[in-house]
């Protein structure tokens, strides 16, 4: 139970785990952001915190992630930035933002909150990032600046990921909420159809991960309305290879672990639902 000292208690937005390893450095290390700005390293082993950093201007930090090496970090939140800091001194090395006005010099950037945000594991200078201005930007670090943009997705949670050069969106709306769009080029590669029976409500999506194995094969997405979450198989023609459903709430978090054999699936009715995937993926 990992508690900080202040006497005011403020939602925690965000967390993510910092990636294990050779270096020397602490282990077990969780990274979470509260609604108040405040980005904390705890040590999940003593339950301290190790370092607090508050974010300029009263920024809530809705997003957090780590690339691969844990050498860096990624917040995003209410104020429409996204900023890269790094992990051994804490510092900010970069704040990305959009242009303003219509001049020449501006360039794109989001005009509204952020609500995920990822390295790209092929290009360690690639960002993505989306929220709810109906885009997915794609940053590059080196320019500290947007260079291109998705339109369309509309995400309100953890529900964007990619994989190799595919990326996943998950949008909080009635149709086409699960969209599948290629990094290199923008353009949108396919939808993957919820099935919707005719006597159920539509579920509008607040999470969606690819599995963490080398094929990224299954997609999980969960959210509100039908409050459930299903797994898709990108290996056959995305069929729902498991489904939660029936829930009292709707989902707000999916993630795979990292030997992609587990499914962690949570939301509002105050559980942890664990599917085992192993399986499914001995399946031909």
């Amino acid at each position: 139970n990992l508690q900080g000292g202040s006497s005011v208690a403020l939602p925690c937005t965000a967390v993510r785990f910092r990636p294990t390893t050779e270096e020397g450095r602490t282990k077990n290390v969780l990274l979470a952001a509260n609604a108040a700005g405040a980005v904390q390293h705890w040590h999940m082993t003593s339950g301290k915190c190790l370092h607090s950093t508050q974010e300029e201007d009263g920024n809530q930090v809705y997003a957090l992630d780590y690339n691969f090496e844990g050498s860096q970090y990624l917040t995003a939140g209410k104020d429409k930035c996204v900023r890269l800091y790094d992990e051994a001194t804490k510092t900010l090395i970069t704040k990305m933002e959009g242009g303003i006005g219509f001049s020449r010099d501006s360039t794109p950037g989001h005009s509204n909150r952020v609500f995920s945000c990822k390295f790209v594991p092929s290009d360690e200078n690639m960002v993505i990032s989306g929220g709810w201005d109906n885009t997915v930007q794609i940053w590059d670090t080196r320019q500290g600046a947007a260079v291109r943009s998705i339109f369309g997705p509309h995400l309100c949670g953890d529900a964007l990921d990619i994989h190799s050069n595919t990326i996943v969106t998950g949008s909080w709306r009635a149709t086409n909420q699960l969209e599948l769009w290629d990094f290199r080029t923008g353009e949108k590669i396919s939808d993957v159809p919820w099935h919707v029976r005719p006597d159920q409500q539509p579920c509008m999506l607040y999470a969606a991960q690819f599995s963490r194995d080398p094929h990224g094969r299954f997609i999980a997405a969960g959210g509100s309305g039908a409050n459930e979450a299903k797994v898709f198989d990108r290996r056959n023609n995305n069929a729902v290879v498991g489904t939660v459903t029936g829930l009292s709430r709707g989902v707000f978090a999916v993630d795979f672990s990292p030997d992609h054999q587990k499914l962690a699936i949570a939301g509002g009715d105050a559980s942890i639902r664990i599917l085992d995937l192993a399986s499914r993926e001995e399946e031909k």
